[in-house]
Parts: structure tokens; C-alpha cells; sequence
């Protein structure tokens, strides 16, 4: 809720942010809800949340920023970021059908759907580690296009770093989570086996 000193929206500031470093393709657009904010590479729109578009305040600034470093990430070919679009679809179907294959293998004592399973699920993990040097780039480039641009100075930029540390906790948390979960079921899958 603290404001910026120049008190500029932060959709204003995000399409500044991009024109300045060249990616006029970008599309600015709101979309309702909290914490729903994202590029979407595929389209080329990066959507702001109703609490984060027209707000002043330096957290809206680094999300919009954040998100800005996607968008930038997409222009200049960031190989992470077209690894994890590109396997996008593959990880989605792989999760979906990661547990009913390994809990069917279980059930049926077929050692190949439960292997099946923890393969598919390992997709996810790959996903959730192939995601984290995404987002620590993308927040890294929006601290760089703030500053540099003299949105954010001295305790502001504190401020947008503390927001943008917070939400890459919470990628590491869930690639840990994955992980963590991956190994449950190897140990459960090599338990039944034994």
C-alpha cells in the first residue's frame, strides 16, 4: 500500500518499461482477481490484476515489473523461458495423468503403470525446477528496468526486492514440494515392491 514517490499507475509504468527497452508488441491488459497477474508469450499480453493496475504502490510496481521481465525475457529469446513454453502442454497432460496411472498400477500390482506415473510425474519436477531460473530472471530484470529507468530509488527499490523475494519463495517452495512428493512415491512404489 505504500506508494511510489512519483505515484504513477503501474500499468502506466510496465508499458514505459517496455517501450523504453524496445517491445512494442506487448498488449497491456487488466484481468480481475488477486495475484493473477501474467504474460502470456503466446499472445503477447501481460495482464494486471484490478489490484495492481492502476495502483501506485511499490509492491504493484515490482509485480508489473516482474511481469514486464517476462515480456522481456520472450523478446530477446531467453532460452529457459522458450524451454518452459515450449513443454508447457507436454507437462500438463504429463500431470494429469501422473497419479491415476501410478495409484491403477498400485491398485493392479502392474509395476509398469506405477513406474509409468512417477515418470509422468517427474515431468512436473522438471517443470517446477525449468521455472525457477525463469522467475528469478524476470525479477532481476525488473529491478534493473526500475531503477534504470528511475521509477524506484533507494528504500522503493528495497521495497520491490522484498515483494519480488517473497513471490520467488513461493516457486521454490513448490519445486521442493515436487520433489519432495516425487520421492514419496518412489519410496511407496519401491515398498510395495518389496
Amino acid at each position: 500500500r505504500i506508494p511510489t514517490r512519483l505515484g504513477r499507475p503501474a500499468a502506466s509504468v510496465v508499458d514505459d518499461l517496455l517501450r523504453r527497452n524496445g517491445n512494442s508488441k506487448v498488449r497491456i491488459g487488466r484481468v480481475s482477481g488477486e495475484l493473477t497477474d501474467h504474460y502470456n508469450p503466446g499472445n503477447e499480453t501481460l495482464n494486471l490484476s484490478d489490484g495492481v493496475y492502476g495502483s501506485a504502490s511499490i509492491a504493484a510496481l515490482g509485480i508489473a515489473a516482474h511481469e514486464a521481465g517476462h515480456a522481456m525475457q520472450k523478446h530477446e529469446n531467453y532460452a529457459p523461458l522458450m524451454l518452459r513454453t515450449t513443454i508447457v502442454p507436454a507437462v500438463n497432460i504429463c500431470s494429469s495423468l501422473s497419479t491415476p496411472l501410478f495409484f491403477l498400477g498400485l491398485i493392479m500390482t502392474w509395476d509398469v503403470l506405477t513406474t509409468l506415473g512417477i515418470i509422468l510425474f517427474a515431468a512436473s519436477t522438471v517443470f517446477a525446477l525449468v521455472t525457477l531460473p525463469v522467475e528469478f530472471n524476470a525479477s532481476n530484470r525488473a529491478v534493473a528496468m526500475l531503477t534504470e529507468g528511475g521509477y524506484v530509488t533507494g528504500e522503493e527499490e528495497r521495497g520491490v526486492r522484498k515483494v519480488l523475494q517473497a513471490a520467488a519463495l513461493t516457486y521454490v517452495a513448490s519445486a521442493v514440494t515436487s520433489l519432495l512428493s516425487l520421492l514419496r512415491l518412489v519410496m511407496i512404489a519401491n515398498r510395495r515392491r518389496d
